[in-house]
C-alpha cells in the first residue's frame, strides 16, 4: 500500500457502560445526530466486531463508521484507522461493546483496552432506572479498577424524575466526577432487535423521525460543549501501518444488500487504496456479479430471513454458477457462506435451494449460538498470508457436508485449538468467520 502523508492529531473519547443494555448505543447516536445537528464535524467508530451498530452510526452521523478492534487488530492498525477516521472532525466518538471491561473469553479486546491503547477518556453511561446512591459505588469500582483507562465523565440515562436526578448528583459529588448530563426514560429511545442484535438500520420503519427524537432529548438534557472539552488527542499514524488482508482479486464483485450487509468498511477501504476496484451486486434483486470481476465476495448477513427469494433467483444462480465454472474465486463468510451451500433450512423447517457450489447444508430449525473470537490460517490456497484474525457470530447448525477440503485450520481467543473451518471446492471457498484483519 502507498505510503500516505502523515495524519493530523484528532480528538476522540470512547462512550462505555457498565454492561450491555445500558443503553449507550441509543445515547450514541443521539449524541451523534445532536452534534451533527449542532454543526459540529463528528466521527464515529465502534469497538469490536459489530455490522449493525455502525450503519445506525452512519445515518445519525452523515458519514462512515469503521470498527476498532482492540483484541483483532495490531496496536498499528489501530492508531492508524482511528486517526484516519478522525482526520479532518471536531470530534471522534468511540461505542464501546458489551460492559467496559468485558472482552474475548481471554479477558482481552474489551473496549477498555482500546481506550488505553489509544489514549481515550472514557463516559460512562449509567442505567440509574433501578438505583440511587449506589451509582457512587459503582462509579468509584469502575473508575479505580484499572490506572490506565481514566472515566472522565458519566451520563445518567432513564432517570425517573427530578428528585431521582438530584439523588444521583448528590451521590456522585464527592467523587469529583463529571455528570454530562441525565436524560429521563423514554418509549421513544428503544430499538426493535432481533437475534443477532438490533434490527438493520435500513429496516427500521422510521429511523429518521426516531434520530431527531434522541437528539432532541440529547440536547435538552447533556452539556454537549462540556462533552467535547473531555476529549483528548489521538496519535498520529500513517497509513502503511495499516495491517489487514490483502484483496481478493484485482476486480472484485461484492454482494450488497440486506441478506448481506456484513463488510467491514475498514476492509473496503483497504482494499480500494490497495489498488482493487470494487463493485456491488445485490442477489436480492436478482443481480448476478460482474462479468469482469476477478473475484466474488459474498458476506453475511440475513439470508435465512430472505431464503425464498434467493432459491428463486435465477440470474443470480446462473451468474455465480458461470463464474465458479470459469475458475474466479469465490469467497463467501457466515450468511455468505450458507448461500454457497445446497441447501438452507429456515426457522420454520422449509428448505431452500441454494447456490450448490458447496456441499454444505444448513438450518436455523434448531438455533444454537455460536460465538468467539478466532485466529485462523488457511493450509489449502487462501490468497491471504499468514494467520488471520476473525470473528464467529451465528445461530446456523450444520446438517451435512459433503467431500471438500478445510478451509481453515482455527483455534479461539484463549488460544485452545478448534475444529477446521469451512469448506473449498476448486476456486469456491468459504466458512463461518468473519476475518477482521491480519494477526
Amino acid at each position: 500500500m502507498p505510503d500516505n502523508p502523515v495524519i493530523s492529531p484528532a480528538r476522540g473519547l470512547l462512550i462505555a457502560a457498565p454492561s450491555s443494555g445500558a443503553g449507550k448505543t441509543t445515547l450514541t447516536l443521539a449524541l451523534l445526530r445532536a452534534l451533527k445537528t449542532a454543526g459540529r464535524a463528528v466521527a464515529s467508530a465502534k469497538s469490536g466486531p459489530d455490522y449493525i451498530d455502525p450503519k445506525f452510526h452512519e445515518a445519525a452521523g452523515g458519514s462512515p463508521c469503521v470498527n476498532l478492534d482492540a483484541w483483532a487488530m495490531t496496536p498499528a492498525t489501530l492508531t492508524a484507522l482511528a486517526g484516519g477516521q478522525a482526520q479532518g472532525q471536531d470530534l471522534l466518538i468511540v461505542e464501546g461493546a458489551m460492559g467496559l471491561f468485558d472482552g474475548a473469553a481471554s479477558g482481552k479486546g474489551s473496549a477498555a483496552d482500546l481506550a488505553a491503547r489509544l489514549g481515550l477518556p472514557v463516559v460512562l453511561v449509567v442505567d440509574c432506572a433501578k438505583q440511587a446512591q449506589s451509582v457512587a459505588a459503582l462509579l468509584h469500582g469502575f473508575r479505580s479498577f484499572k490506572d490506565d483507562v481514566t472515566i472522565a465523565g458519566v451520563l445518567l440515562n432513564r432517570v425517573g424524575s427530578a428528585r431521582h436526578e438530584k439523588m444521583l448528583r448528590s451521590a456522585l459529588a464527592p467523587l469529583g466526577v463529571k455528570v454530562l448530563g441525565a436524560l429521563p426514560r423514554s418509549e421513544d429511545l428503544v430499538l426493535p432487535e432481533r437475534h443477532l442484535g438490533l434490527v438493520q438500520a435500513e429496516e427500521h420503519g422510521d429511523l429518521e423521525r426516531f434520530l431527531e427524537n434522541a437528539a432532541s432529548l440529547c440536547a435538552d438534557h447533556v452539556d454537549l460543549a462540556g462533552l467535547e472539552e473531555i476529549a483528548s488527542g489521538i496519535a498520529p499514524a500513517r497509513n502503511a501501518e495499516i495491517s489487514l488482508p490483502a484483496p481478493l482479486g484485482q476486480k472484485i464483485a461484492v454482494a450488497r444488500d440486506v441478506a448481506f450487509a456484513f463488510t467491514y468498511p475498514h476492509l473496503m477501504d483497504f482494499w480500494r487504496q490497495s489498488g482493487a476496484e470494487l463493485s456491488f451486486f445485490s442477489p436480492l434483486a436478482d443481480e448476478a456479479p460482474s462479468s469482469e470481476a476477478d473475484a466474488i465476495y459474498l458476506p453475511g448477513g440475513y439470508p435465512e430471513l430472505h431464503a425464498g427469494r434467493l432459491a428463486g433467483a435465477g440470474h443470480f444462480r446462473a451468474g455465480m454458477q458461470t463464474a465458479a465454472k470459469g475458475g474466479k474465486l469465490i469467497y463467501g463468510e457466515c450468511g455468505g457462506y450458507m448461500t454457497l451451500g445446497s441447501g438452507l433450512i429456515d426457522a420454520g423447517g422449509a428448505r431452500h435451494e441454494m447456490l450448490g457450489l458447496l456441499p454444505l447444508e444448513t438450518s436455523f430449525q434448531s438455533r444454537k449460538r455460536h460465538l468467539g473470537y478466532r485466529r485462523i490460517k488457511s493450509p489449502v490456497g487462501m490468497p491471504w498470508p499468514g494467520p488471520l484474525t476473525a470473528h464467529e457470530f451465528h445461530y446456523a447448525s450444520i446438517v451435512s457436508e459433503g467431500a471438500a477440503e478445510r478451509l481453515f485450520e482455527a483455534e479461539d481467543a484463549e488460544g485452545t485449538k478448534l475444529a477446521g473451518l469451512g469448506l473449498r471446492a476448486g476456486s469456491v471457498m468459504g466458512s463461518f468467520a468473519h476475518v477482521i484483519a491480519v494477526a
